[in-house]
């Protein structure tokens, strides 16, 4: 009996590595649609798993604790400005809806702190640690997001600045404005009249149930489309906030569930209680937020999805190869008379994973291969003639960098591993000759023809 239960769990596993690693073209039509979201919901489960998902979630609901006065008191500020200010603590109570009862109790104390937080008597130092509170919160969850998508170059200070002013200037604007709609559409006479209609009932019945999750999608989408400093794609956008609006509002009727009978916490914890279940919370919301993120991420970027381990992983001939096919394209635009290319061109032509793409443009830079210009987005160009740059002396430095910084001795050079690496290096010199980066990038993809006859001297 044990056996047999051990040979049908043997059978699921590989029938569950063959949908997702086997050949495509053995599986059936509606496996091989399912494996995009199988592969990405594995994905999504070994970052759960790892414990990384859950540090940055308990990072930002820190982070978030020590903001979320000065937070709101900037928002009720600018929205004071558009008579809209009275909208914030509905919309405080709609986002603690999870806590039951307990959400009343937690906004009113958010409120009465921005309330007696007058801007106008701080000053120039206290409003400075004012907004250096908010801006160090947004700051945060830029240096997360950067982390999903595979940033390791964060944004100048001065772009940065106007990002986060314009995120505290018009975000709150634009969100309570939608609220204060929302809200006098549904007390509008003749919407009411409208409602008893059918089937104009039904659908305003529809509708009001859509658009809670409209709205958190569309919210997450503008965050997950702003926030990173990278260029991030609608669509992926789009199913990441999906799902994560989808998890928000599931989750929210859970937790509300959990409330219901969590009065033992309130034996335990007494007057803390409410302060507990509101920090469990932000941690659950911020997770969330964060799960939507990774999904746009390997929307986008399916590559990541190719690897059991979700990160590829060259080996020294391929580390040679992609960097013979980056500049290769590089030279190619730059002698049709183009302005260059932009990394995730390079990515998308090449079918890399951007990461990979960004660590060898780093490591060509370093060698004066590459430069970067300064238009927005920055584009990769030749840092020297193409035509003085023999492909030999190209694949040397590609194999040596970093060598100086291993803090491995070096080996004798009458030993014999040094004689058979003098070989190798022969070897390559009398194959490649003199040829150079401007002939690699002339030639075309059939052997023995070029197109130097197409392209200015």
């Amino acid at each position: 009996m044990a056996s047999a239960r051990s040979i049908s769990a043997m059978g699921i596993t590989n029938r569950w590595e063959r949908l997702l690693w086997g050949d495509v073209d053995t599986l059936p039509h509606w496996q091989r649609r399912l494996r995009r979201p199988a592969r990405l919901a594995r994905a999504i489960g070994l970052d759960f798993s790892s414990g990384l998902l859950s540090l940055q979630a308990m990072g930002l609901v820190y982070t978030t604790l020590l903001s979320l006065v000065p937070l709101l008191a900037v928002s009720f500020s600018v929205l004071k400005g558009f008579g809209v200010h009275n909208q914030i603590e509905p919309m405080l109570l709609q986002a603690l809806s999870p806590l039951g009862a307990g959400a009343q109790e937690v906004a009113q104390q958010l409120i009465g702190y921005v309330d007696r937080t007058n801007v106008g008597v701080l000053g120039a130092v206290g409003l400075a640690v004012l907004l250096y509170s908010v801006l160090s919160l947004i700051s945060k969850i830029e240096q997360v997001f950067n982390m999903i998508w595979r940033i390791s170059h964060p944004r100048p200070l001065s772009e940065r600045f106007s990002r986060y002013l314009s995120v505290l200037l018009v975000g709150p604007v634009l969100l309570f404005s939608g609220v204060a709609a929302s809200a006098s559409l549904r007390s509008n006479t003749l919407v009411q009249r409208v409602a008893h209609i059918e089937p104009f009932g039904f659908l305003l019945h529809i509708g009001e149930q859509v658009l809670p999750f409209s709205l958190i999608t569309l919210a997450f989408a503008f965050v997950y489309s702003f926030v990173p400093n990278t260029r991030v794609r609608l669509i992926p956008a789009l199913v990441g906030a999906a799902t994560g609006a989808l998890l928000w509002l599931t989750a929210g009727d859970l937790f509300a569930q959990f409330m219901a009978g969590s009065t033992r916490y309130a034996a335990i914890y007494s007057g803390l209680a409410i302060l507990i279940l509101f920090m469990i919370w932000v941690y659950i919301a911020w997770l969330i937020v964060l799960i939507g993120a990774n999904i746009a991420f390997y929307w986008q970027y399916p590559e990541y999805l190719a690897a059991p381990n979700r990160e590829l992983r060259l080996s020294n001939r391929l580390r040679e190869r992609v960097a013979l096919q980056l500049m290769r394209r590089i030279v190619e635009r730059h002698f049709s008379g183009s302005e260059g290319v932009t990394e995730e061109e390079l990515a998308r032509s090449i079918r890399m994973p951007p990461a990979n793409v960004r660590i060898l443009i780093d490591t060509l830079r370093d060698g004066r291969f590459l430069e970067r210009t300064a238009s927005e987005p920055s584009r990769l160009v030749p840092a020297q003639a193409p035509e003085q740059v023999r492909v030999t002396d190209f694949l040397r430095y590609v194999r040596r960098f970093e060598e100086r910084s291993s803090g491995l001795p070096d080996i004798p050079e009458d030993s014999p591993i040094a004689r058979i690496e003098q070989r190798l290096q022969q070897g390559m010199d009398e194959a490649l000759g003199d040829m150079t980066l401007k002939d690699l990038a002339m030639q075309d993809d059939e052997p023995g023809i070029t197109r130097s006859a197409r392209a200015p001297a």
